[in-house]
């Protein structure tokens, strides 16, 4: 070799390490599942229930989906815009053990809507489009083919279109904002309907001319406040008093983070696992991606700008938060950004340029992004094999007891399109496999055995698992995870706690070990309600086992 060409040899070898070291590759242990090539409706909205199985819904009035109604049933609306008579599903429940479905009768307008899961385990979901929009709809789990809708009509004080929900710690949910909705309510209510509506006049300041303060980001703290953040800025609510407690800093970069610019957050995992004082967990917030400000009216005439590469976190339980900002591999808009059972995160779906809306997105993003939020800061961020399915404006993913991550959706029409347009209809259903579930990884995987199904506030609970190739206690932690209501790049009430662990014990067997923890300690730590239990082994999760925290 040359000396010009072993010069430039190094030159480049010193680019590629540092960028090698900042993003790494699990790619040969990450696989892509075709579950469905169809399931009739494209998958805007998900809710994982406590029987393993997943609701799925669009909306009324795209005109028929790929999915009969059975025993010959049909929808009569006659505010419907597509179809006064309409004979096909909108909404479906997925079995996860036998990869099958069934379709639900929906008949008000579900469009953009929001949900969250009571305590006893009912799909609470709420408003959407039309004649939808002030409706309540509720999901009661069952083992039968009997279960389906049950809608309240006009239960909610005002339109909740493009809203979010949160569970509190009480067991009511806070229902928030919506399309030029400056306001909050609870279901179920206390009182009159008056008495159920508070004013916010942080969202009527939030908004701009692309409205980049819908589905805005809340998270319920450990202190019993509400983060609520909305396009660039957030507040600490004390939603009880209706009151502001304070103002957190802008974000930086001034990128809009809320639809249509569509960013993601999740509040990451409570870590109570060497905390005698429970009061002195941290609370951190993280917000991946979104677009620029403007990015929507850009995109309405044809130009597509690029998205935001960029993450920010924000420690809301220090005296003076500051946010500290991190660049993604890649700029991303619209994505799905899910916990996964080892307190990493997974960012999946959504478009490297453009806004959500009618075909306002471009350049798809096939590769899921994995985060492990106590990395070095230059080696959080993982490329992981990319699907061959773009996933764009109205898709939607779930985590599932046993580590996968289903994905579905992705409609940028009006109406279901599979022809002559950029992006088609897609109504297939896939799984993502994370790392953890390469089979090189079986004989530290662990199996829990025997667990109580209900924990208390507090409480010790004992709970027996096996591994083959034991690390050591100290590679063993237990953490408990609420399934999130997906849609429109947010996970509602998605929350992660790593439980206290007191003692790991070998029980009876070589390969056989007891784990006994503490109960979460109050109920703004994990709000009542059912949560997906795993045991991590040197970073490797066993399936999930649902249990419930009683209030």
């Amino acid at each position: 070799m040359g000396t010009t060409k072993l010069i430039i040899f190094f030159v480049v070898l010193l680019v590629l390490i540092p960028a090698l070291g900042s993003r790494r590759s699990f790619e040969g242990g990450v696989k892509w599942q075709l579950l469905h090539k169809s399931i009739g409706i494209s998958a805007m909205h998900m809710q994982l229930l406590h029987n393993n199985k997943i609701v799925m819904y669009d909306r009324t009035d795209f005109g028929p989906s790929n999915l009969s109604l059975s025993n010959g049933r049909c929808r009569v609306d006659s505010s419907d815009t597509a179809l006064k008579r309409d004979c096909t599903a909108h909404s479906l429940l997925y079995d996860i053990k036998t990869n099958s479905f069934r379709p639900l009768m929906v008949h008000t307008d579900t469009f953009c809507s929001s949900g969250a899961v009571l305590p006893n385990g009912m799909l609470v979901q709420t408003g959407g489009f039309n004649d939808g929009d002030r409706v309540i709809r509720t999901f009661a789990p069952c083992n039968s083919e009997r279960c389906d809708w049950t809608e309240h009509v006009n239960y909610l004080s005002v339109r909740r279109w493009y809203a979010t929900n949160q569970i509190l710690p009480d067991g009511r949910i806070i229902i928030v904002g919506g399309r030029r909705q400056f306001s909050y309510e609870f279901y179920p209510k206390r009182g009159s309907a008056s008495s159920n509506l508070y004013n916010l006049s942080f969202l009527r300041e939030t908004r701009d001319k692309s409205e980049d303060n819908l589905y805005p980001f809340i998270h319920l703290l450990p202190d019993g406040n509400l983060f609520i953040f909305a396009n660039t800025r957030s507040i600490l609510l004390d939603y009880v008093n209706n009151h502001v407690i304070r103002e957190f800093p802008h974000i930086p970069n001034a990128n809009s983070r809320n639809y249509p610019s569509s960013g993601s957050s999740i509040l990451l995992p409570l870590d109570l696992s060497s905390l005698k004082d429970p009061t002195k967990v941290e609370a951190e917030i993280i917000i991946c991606g979104g677009a620029p400000p403007r990015s929507y009216l850009h995109a309405e005439r044809g130009r597509f700008v690029h998205a935001s590469s960029t993450c920010g976190r924000l420690k809301v339980s220090d005296p003076k938060p500051v946010w500290v900002m991190e660049k993604m591999p890649l700029p991303r808009v619209m994505g799905d950004m899910l916990i996964l059972p080892t307190g990493d995160l997974m960012i999946i779906n959504g478009a490297r340029s453009g806004t959500a809306g009618w075909l306002l997105g471009r350049d798809p993003v096939l590769e899921p992004v994995g985060y492990s939020p106590h990395a070095n800061v230059s080696s959080r961020f993982s490329l992981m094999n990319p699907s061959t399915r773009p996933r764009m404006y109205h898709s939607a993913s779930v985590l599932v007891p046993d580590g996968r991550i289903i994905v579905g959706g992705s409609n940028p029409n009006e109406g279901y399109n599979f022809t002559g347009v950029l992006f088609p209809t897609d109504l297939s259903l896939e799984a993502f496999h994370p790392p953890y579930l390469a089979p090189h990884s079986a004989g530290i995987r662990p199996r829990i055995t025997n667990i109580g199904n209900v924990f208390t506030y507090g409480g010790s609970r004992n709970i027996l698992f096996t591994v083959s190739a034991f690390r050591g206690n100290k590679e063993i932690s237990v953490r408990i995870l609420s399934p999130s209501f997906s849609t429109h790049s947010f996970g509602m009430s998605q929350r992660m706690v790593v439980l206290r662990l007191i003692t790991v014990s070998q029980h009876h067997s070589q390969s056989a070990y007891q784990a006994t923890v503490t109960g979460p300690p109050t109920a703004q730590i994990a709000p009542p309600g059912y949560y997906m239990l795993f045991v991590v082994h040197a970073g490797v999760p066993s399936p999930g086992v649902w249990v419930r925290i009683n209030a």
